[in-house]
């Protein structure tokens, strides 16, 4: 389940949902797409019975691969391993800005 699911297709899955959502919304949305696989319903319904407010918190919750594309540069990877998260959260989930000079980059 974990290992052929990436977080972007847990989010990908979830591209016509009204937040806030939660998570019984969230897997029933999925579901109603019929374009989720069964790894992607699985990761929603391992995640923690809350209130969700968008797409990137559903993305930071779900149990994938740590290896899973999730849009982060070498820079964010390194801050989020030298940066504490949550008690309990991986270091892949930690929420890190973009570094300056990448902010730069995509003007």
């Amino acid at each position: 389940m974990a290992h052929s699911t990436s977080a972007r297709d847990v989010v990908n899955a979830l591209k016509d949902v009204d937040f806030p959502a939660t998570k019984d919304e969230l897997v029933e949305a999925a579901r109603r797409t019929g374009g989720a696989s069964d790894g992607v319903v699985a990761a929603l319904r391992a995640i923690p019975p809350d209130e969700y407010a968008n797409k990137d918190e559903v993305a930071r919750s779900v149990r994938v691969d740590p290896a899973s594309d999730l849009g982060l540069s070498p820079a964010q990877r390194a801050e989020q391993a030298r940066m504490g998260g949550r008690p309990g959260q991986s270091q892949h989930l930690r929420d890190v800005p973009k570094p300056p000079v990448e902010e730069e980059l995509d003007r």
